[in-house]
């Protein structure tokens, strides 16, 4: 049974990975979608390869002119007449604004490489004297609006949202509902000719209203789902970059900044604008976004130039902005792309093969049931009175037969299936967004339900990232650093006190600046700010002489070399090197160490083992550890590199980082879900093994292993060895990368990974899920990411996990009911064309139940929240069926059930009920459509629930789903009391409203009977971690 056809033609033909999808796979599909009724709504989510083929050729055409424009003919510039050049003329209003330099000059500067023209204004510091931008102070907020009038706004032109009509028009293109409306103005113009005004214009009128309604219920749906994808665009875009205004340094966002700027870069930053270099530290920057060329390229201030769209690789700098928005090369490439759409996630992709299945059956039903009617209607007019003879009523019978088959397809062909997966996406986006997650993938949220492993790293995801200097080594004493500070300067000379505090201080990313309030502030990594907040203190009120020195070479920290150095010049003269990092490493550089008299003496053997000992009972005590250390040189020239041997030891920190409240918790619910986690860190072993054991990831058979010996492992080894790891310590980036690249392709999981560095780009890329973390994570990690973790916290992962195995499990409830409703309309439509001649279901019926399975259908199951019981189950392998044997169970149980009870209304229903009367056809027909409809609204109650036989538990705290049932429940009554001129219904009596509501109410007791029958009992126990079983027993399985 798991192999069925349509499981087998699904694979064959609507199968898509949910990352990297290949173009071929893509057009594979759209080429299988054969029926669609809508194209234009169906495929409104879907991008345009063509347009996306033709994006990508015209910016790797406009990145050609950027590389020729700034490489190949920058030396030819040299040599050009000067009476070429473009001259540039001073506006009144930049005069007038007290600014030197006209907008479009000041932009081209930048954006051409133009070094002469740098010249001629003074360089770096000319220009910033006319913009009115100093370099200490930066611009003045009082100053920001003149600047962006005169200089721009740092927006680029993007296309106008679609408004509310615009989807109205996009409902109206539904070619069934184009035929219907018309045959509803040719009934319309018959029925008037023969039955006159009014009563002839009642049936055609009766399809163009539920038309109407139809299409407005569509276009509201489809419109808040584009004001929410709207919304969540915003957020996506949302950057925010450290920049110096009034003499303060300030987070701002993106696009609030002005020419004129000061923007301080660190490694993995997005540069946000045009700009020139003022000073900084071995930047590195990735123009391949803008020119194409994958060499990076080092900024300094002899090539000061940076452009908008290109990445900090490493580094650390402050820029002068010189241009925003549309004055920028990446504005400019960016307005001109169309931006191509999304990738259709794998669910979409499948339910299009589902909806393309069932159209093509549907149909076939459409067609066979007009050809019984039209069969029937001739063989009863030849025999009566004869072919030749034709009458307006023969014309408006037969147009009624043609409405009802193209009704038919209209309730046949699920086209509400894949847009259903994009209304529950957007649903559970917008509740993510505000739980502080941000989805920038649509498939990342679908593809987080089957997760099967979450590789995390352990700083600030697992950890609260809020650190302090909890113990010191130093001058062979081990001390607290929170009680004994004071001590310090009384254990220790001052000679040790002012090393350490050097190298505090001067080897830092970090800046320590005064707020408004006159309190020191410090900006920087949550380690850097642990060391400073210690330094400050330590330091208290004496003069800052340690800060005095000049760094001359600074290589920043990165998490592949693990340590950050410095050369400072000494005020007194000479050279000194700084460096810090993890313990073992900086331990390794050293040979000397420093003692309580500031005197310099050798690291013996024996001292070696005395100092690893320390730093493992402060990783046993789940403490961060970090050396510093320092080298004098005699001398230092540019082209020299810092030393990497020779230091002596001066300290060693044990740097506190509680656990999160919850991790705990939120472990558990992961290993109760199925889901393996495992830690992969840079840190100690010990530190890391101690963290994981608090957490509940390192369990006694588990295995803890640091990344050189995971590196040395062969494939064999790591196959046996992958399954056990636990703790990976000492990583690289690359090690992260591996061990994903093996969980996938060697184990076949559903990988989800978090990051933060920029080096974690691949594996965040590689991965089925990446992570990337809000506050402590790079643009660059950001921008590689499916999800943006706000928080930085481990609980909201398993949110993540939790709503997506929502959306999975929402679109199988909506599938299963869908399909009940259409197997039973198709059936008693043929069934009864082929017996008695008629159609016991009109066009304005089956539109109205139309609506209710496909809209509000879609609104009332694919919204509905995540539960506990949700996260008590394995996850969704690879390769499963998507419709699976429990719900083809109860789509056969309930859709025979409807069909036995509507079958007896439609062919005993006057005998058994005793209905009689020359309208007793028209009670026995509404009896059937009130019986169907009410039969749709207990079964979408039951759909709640597959498995459980509870299917009412916490139905009242989803507002939506009740809501929508009230208003179908309102609305079936007003169509059958109030509207039957037009839904050809009469008035029932409320002994055949209750028979109605007893009815449907059935399929509730009928849901209960099936869910006690197993199907699923053939699955291997392999396939079923933890032993869960699809209906468990006990109170639990109610």
């Amino acid at each position: 049974m798991e192999d069925w056809g349509i499981e087998r033609y699904l694979r064959e033909n609507f199968d898509v990975p949910a990352k990297n999808q290949s173009e071929a796979a893509q057009r594979k599909w759209r080429a299988a979608v054969t029926i669609v009724k809508n194209r234009r709504r169906r495929f409104r989510m879907v991008p345009d390869l063509d347009k996306r083929v033709e994006d990508a050729t015209k910016r790797r055409s406009i990145q050609e002119k950027i590389r020729v424009a700034l490489y190949v003919q920058h030396a030819a510039f040299q040599f050009m007449d000067a009476a070429n050049k473009k001259e540039y003329k001073l506006t009144e209003e930049v005069i007038s604004a007290g600014y030197s330099i006209s907008p479009d000059e000041l932009a081209s500067i930048a954006s051409a490489h133009d070094m002469k023209a740098l010249k001629v204004h003074g360089g770096v510091e000319g220009i910033s004297r006319k913009i009115r931008a100093p370099l200490d102070n930066g611009v003045s907020t009082e100053d920001l609006q003149t600047r962006q009038k005169i200089y721009g706004v740092n927006k680029y032109t993007e296309k106008p949202s679609r408004s509310f009509w615009m989807f109205v028009w996009d409902a109206l293109h539904d070619l069934t509902l184009i035929i219907l409306m018309v045959c509803a103005l040719i009934s319309v113009v018959v029925g008037l000719a023969t039955e006159g005004f009014p009563k002839g214009m009642y049936d055609g009128l009766g399809i163009m209203l539920s038309i109407l309604l139809v299409v407005l219920v569509t276009a509201v749906s489809d419109y808040r789902q584009s004001l929410q994808f709207k919304e969540l665009d915003k957020e996506k875009k949302k950057i925010f970059v450290h920049v110096t205004r009034n003499g303060s340094r300030q987070k701002v966002l993106i696009y609030d900044l002005v020419v004129g700027d000061i923007v301080h870069l660190s490694i993995g930053d997005q540069i946000p604008a045009d700009g020139l270099f003022i000073s900084g530290y071995s930047l590195l920057i990735d123009e391949s976004s803008m020119s194409g060329e994958s060499d990076p390229v080092y900024i300094t201030r002899e090539k000061p130039f940076l452009l908008a769209g290109t990445k900090v690789q490493d580094g650390s700098a402050k820029m002068l902005i010189t241009a925003v928005g549309m004055r920028t090369e990446w504005g400019r490439l960016m307005s001109t792309l169309s931006q191509g759409g999304e990738d259709e996630t794998p669910l979409q992709v499948k339910l299009n093969g589902v909806a393309t299945i069932i159209g093509k059956i549907g149909l076939a039903f459409a067609c066979l049931t007009f050809l019984v009617l039209i069969g029937r209607f001739l063989i009863a007019k030849g025999i009566t009175v004869g072919l030749l003879k034709w009458y307006p009523e023969d014309a408006l019978t037969v147009l009624n037969y043609f409405a009802i088959a193209v009704t038919i397809i209209v309730v046949a062909v699920p086209e509400g299936l894949p847009l259903a997966v994009t209304l529950s996406l957007a649903y559970a986006m917008k509740k993510l967004m505000d739980d502080k997650a941000l989805v920038r993938h649509l498939a990342a949220c679908e593809t987080m339900g089957s997760a099967s492993c979450i590789c995390t790293d352990k700083t600030g995801t697992l950890t609260t990232n809020h650190m302090v200097v909890d113990k010191i080594w130093l001058c062979d004493v081990s001390v607290n650093a929170k009680d004994t500070i004071e001590d310090l300067n009384v254990l220790i000379s001052e000679n040790v006190v002012s090393t350490l505090l050097q190298g505090i201080f001067e080897n830092s990313s970090s800046e320590v600046v005064k707020g408004k309030d006159g309190k020191n502030t410090i900006l920087g990594t949550p380690t850097e700010t642990a060391l400073l907040e210690f330094g400050l203190k330590l330091e208290g009120e004496k003069h800052p002489q340690h800060r005095a020195c000049e760094k001359v070479k600074v290589e920043p920290f990165n998490s592949v070399k693990k340590i950050m150095s410095v050369i400072v010049n000494l005020p007194r003269g000479g050279y000194r090197a700084f460096c810090k990092g993890a313990s073992e490493i900086i331990l390794g550089m050293c040979d000397k160490m420093i003692d309580s008299e500031g005197d310099v003496k050798p690291l013996e053997e024996s001292k070696m083992k005395e100092t690893l000992d320390i730093i493992n009972s402060f990783a046993s005590d789940a403490l961060r550890t970090l050396c510093l250390a320092f080298v004098d040189m005699e001398g230092y020239n540019e082209s020299e590199e810092i030393p990497t041997e020779g230091y002596t030891l001066v300290a060693i920190f044990g740097i506190k980082d509680p656990v999160r409240p919850g991790v705990k918790e939120a472990v558990k619910t992961c290993i109760d879900a199925g889901i393996m986690v495992r830690m992969v860190t840079g840190d100690n072993i010990n530190t890391a093994k101690a963290i994981a054991k608090e957490c509940g990831i390192l369990t006694a058979d588990g295995v803890a292993i640091e990344g050189p010996d995971f590196r040395s492992k062969s494939p064999e080894e790591m196959k046996e060895l992958i399954p056990k790891i636990q703790v990976m310590a000492r990583s690289l980036p690359l090690d992260k990368h591996t061990l994903v690249t093996n969980l996938r392709s060697m184990f076949q999981e559903v990988v989800a990974v978090t990051g933060d560095g920029t080096n974690d780009a691949p594996a965040l890329h590689e991965s089925d899920i990446g992570l990337a973390m809000g506050i402590a994570g790079t643009e660059v990690a950001k921008e590689s990411a499916d999800v943006i973790v706000l928080d930085d916290n481990f609980a909201t992962i398993i949110n993540v996990a939790r709503w997506g195995r929502a959306v999975n499990i929402n679109i199988q409830k909506f599938v299963q009911f869908q399909l009940t409703v259409n197997v039973v309309a198709l059936v008693v439509n043929f069934v009864s064309a082929c017996i008695t001649g008629t159609a016991p279901l009109t066009a304005v019926q089956l539109l109205w139940v139309n609506m209710i399975m496909d809209t509000l259908g879609a609104l009332a199951l694919a919204t509905e929240p995540p539960n506990d019981e949700m996260m008590k189950r394995p996850p969704v392998r690879r390769g499963d069926s998507f419709i699976t044997r429990t719900m083809w169970r109860n789509i056969i149980g309930q859709g025979l059930y409807q069909l036995i009870v509507l079958g007896t209304l439609m062919f005993a229903g006057k005998r058994i009920l005793n209905i009689s009367g020359p309208d007793s056809d028209l009670v026995v027909n509404t009896l059937i459509f009130n019986s169907f409809v009410f039969c749709q609204v207990f079964n979408e109650i039951n759909s709640r629930e597959m498995e459980k036989i509870n299917v009412f538990r916490g139905i009242f705290s989803n507002w939506v789903f009740s809501a929508i049932i009230l208003i179908t429940v309102i609305f079936q009554v007003i169509i059958v009391e109030f509207l039957g001129t037009f839904a050809s219904t009469v008035p029932l009596s409320w002994q055949f409203w209750v028979l109605s509501v007893v009815l449907g109410s059935i399929s509730l007791i009928i849901g209960a009977i099936l869910k006690c029958i197993p199907v699923e009992s053939g699955r291997k126990n392999i396939e079923k971690p933890n032993g869960y079983e699809p209906i468990p027993s006990g109170p639990d399985g109610v």
